[in-house]
């Protein structure tokens, strides 16, 4: 092929607190490095963003995967969801429960069966048929998910305000044929409703990719990402000629002006231009393009490093 591969990664948006900072910022590096080595190996776009996606699933720091955060019972439910912009392939799941890693489920979904959405307990027979080794549920749950969990029950909480500092984690890419995908993987909204999904495992909402126009994958508000169909319409301004960068705080400022709701989207186009932004405090993001490795997690902040100086740190430890 001859496009210059480039990722973009997300670690979700909200307000990522001073102590949780280093750990962010370095989960989504590893993430965007993982993915990017898929891609000058010259892999896809498909197999790129599930893997950057797994790596943020394994990490601790991140709601979804490990890390996610509970629901009303004290539960992990995830979702997530992928997309092939070759031929509009997706797969996602939703409500899923004891396993490592809901992208590769959402993965299997889009490759070996004819539907593009399995939940709840179709999803874990689904699992069952695949391999898919079922691990307890305790082992998803972080000392910190539970904390957050037990405080959200207190009479007088306010779960809402712990809402603001939890995201998902997302990945679009652009490969070396010039496909791209989007992958995006979450635990949800702490303490919501049984059985409640958000945004991720939508399609149009959570993400899209589609050769015609480019990328993305969403993070915020699942409510009113669904409202607005947030990941179609960032690509529909991009249609319409607006950059990625443009489209992307376009359609973050309709969110915000009709529906009152906060996000954070990353986006490549069919060209390999990206961007990384949101109406969030924060957002931990990176990406890599031209053997250069950017990313930041406040507004404007933008640090670049080569590749190599960067993988020299991650062998160090960060």
């Amino acid at each position: 092929g001859s496009m210059k591969p480039v990722i973009v990664v997300h670690g979700g948006a909200g307000r990522i607190f001073k102590e949780r900072e280093e750990g962010c910022r370095a989960g989504v590096v590893r993430a965007a490095l993982r993915g990017y080595r898929i891609l000058k190996q010259g892999g896809s776009a498909v197999d790129a963003v599930e893997e950057a996606v797994r790596s943020m699933e394994d990490d601790p720091h991140f709601n979804a995967g490990c890390g996610s955060v509970l629901n009303e019972k004290g539960e992990v439910e995830m979702d997530a969801i992928i997309m092939d912009g070759k031929n509009l392939d997706s797969g996602a799941v939703s409500a899923v429960k004891c396993i490592a890693n809901p992208i590769k489920l959402a993965r299997l979904v889009m490759e070996k069966t004819k539907h593009m959405l399995l939940t709840d307990h179709g999803a874990y027979l689904f699992a069952q048929a695949m391999g898919i080794p079922e691990i307890p549920g305790e082992k998803l749950i972080t000392e910190r998910s539970r904390e957050r969990w037990k405080k959200n029950l207190e009479p007088d909480s306010n779960p809402e305000e712990f809402q603001k500092d939890l995201g998902t984690v997302g990945a679009v890419a652009i490969d070396s044929e010039g496909n791209v995908a989007c992958a995006t993987s979450t635990g949800g909204l702490s303490n919501k409703l049984i059985g409640r999904v958000g945004d991720t495992a939508c399609i149009g909402s959570g993400g899209y990719a589609d050769n015609h126009s480019g990328a993305t994958s969403t993070t915020g508000h699942g409510e009113s990402i669904m409202k607005v169909v947030l990941a179609r319409l960032i690509l529909y301004h991009m249609e319409r000629g607006m950059s990625p960068e443009v489209a992307a705080d376009t359609s973050l400022d309709y969110m915000k002006t009709r529906v009152g709701g906060l996000g954070g989207v990353i986006v490549v186009s069919k060209a390999g231009e990206w961007a990384a932004r949101f109406s969030t405090k924060q957002m931990s993001w990176a990406t890599v393009k031209d053997d250069n490795l950017h990313y930041g997690i406040y507004a404007g902040e933008e640090h670049i490093k080569s590749v190599d100086e960067a993988l020299a740190s991650e062998r160090e430890g960060l």
